[in-house]
């Protein structure tokens, strides 16, 4: 079985609903003060190729217009590029025509950026803040040529949540099209009593868990026939990350673990095979067709 591997790649500051960082106009000062995301994206390379995998990188158009070079060498590199939008705002609270500008944006930086016309196939919303009451969403994808979602996250959360069937499926637009849909990866870890249904396999999720427990869940869904989805960002690979003021919960789900990312991602793939999530679909269609 092939699992995803995916790094939504924004900096440190593209933090939602958070005060200090949530200004647009304070991030060209905040990079130019303290920048993560080409020194740990270039790790996140650099771990790829160790491993002989490639992955989707779900690219930031505010990062592609200002760091062309890194979207450059991610493409050079043989990993699939996707969007991730262009102004890292929560879908469910833009209009159709707001959120078709973005990811109108955010697919010519990329192209841009590359310096030529590329294919890009899909799409996760920022904070998997695609929500019950914003399908409409799926539609205006389609409309820009994105070929596959990968926004939806099973359970609830913070800023997202939405109820769907478990592992790749195919989704119905409210315009009645066929969209394939990646959603996060959910399983029961733990031992005994403990144990609980979540979400186990990025951000503050694999920074907090053990790789005991992660393995665990990559295990239990490819035995229910379903591939795990990795989700990280440059960030969760930087112990010197710039703290900012939040809530307590905020601050240890965002900082907590940093410093065991990377051993994890090695760990896991060295013991199972990756690739893109275009691959993922794509060997799914073949078994299917088989």
């Amino acid at each position: 079985m092939i699992h995803a591997l995916s790094f939504d790649i924004e900096d440190w500051f593209h933090i939602v609903e958070v005060k200090a960082v949530e200004d647009p106009s304070l991030w060209p000062k905040l990079s130019a003060e303290s920048s993560l995301v080409e020194r740990y994206t270039d790790l996140i390379l650099r771990i790829c190729d160790d491993h002989k995998t490639r992955a989707t990188f779900f690219m930031l158009g505010w990062i592609a217009d200002r760091h062309p070079a890194l979207v450059k060498r991610i493409h050079d590199a043989g990993h699939e590029l996707g969007t991730h939008s262009f102004w890292h705002r929560k879908v469910y609270e833009l209009t159709p025509e707001v959120f078709a500008q973005d990811i109108s944006d955010s697919l010519k930086a990329i192209r841009s950026a590359v310096g030529r016309e590329i294919p890009i196939h899909g799409f996760r919303a920022p904070s998997f803040s695609i929500t019950e009451g914003t399908e409409w969403a799926f539609d205006v994808l389609m409309e820009q040529g994105i070929t596959y979602d990968a926004s939806l996250f099973p359970a609830s959360r913070g800023h997202g949540g939405y109820a769907c069937t478990p592992g790749l499926h195919t989704l119905t637009t409210p315009k009645g099209r066929s969209l394939p849909e990646l959603p996060m990866s959910i399983a029961r870890v733990g031992v005994g009593p403990a144990r609980k249904k979540m979400c186990y396999c990025g951000g503050g999720y694999m920074r907090l868990l053990p790789l005991s427990l992660i393995e665990q869940g990559v295990d239990q869904e490819a035995a229910a026939g379903r591939p795990t989805v990795v989700y990280l960002h440059p960030r969760d690979f930087a112990p010197d990350c710039p703290k900012v003021k939040m809530p307590p919960h905020r601050y240890f789900k965002c900082y907590v673990g940093t410093a065991t990312t990377e051993g994890k991602l090695r760990g896991l793939l060295k013991k199972y095979r990756w690739g893109t999530c275009e691959e993922v679909i794509a060997a799914s269609a073949s078994v299917a067709a088989a």
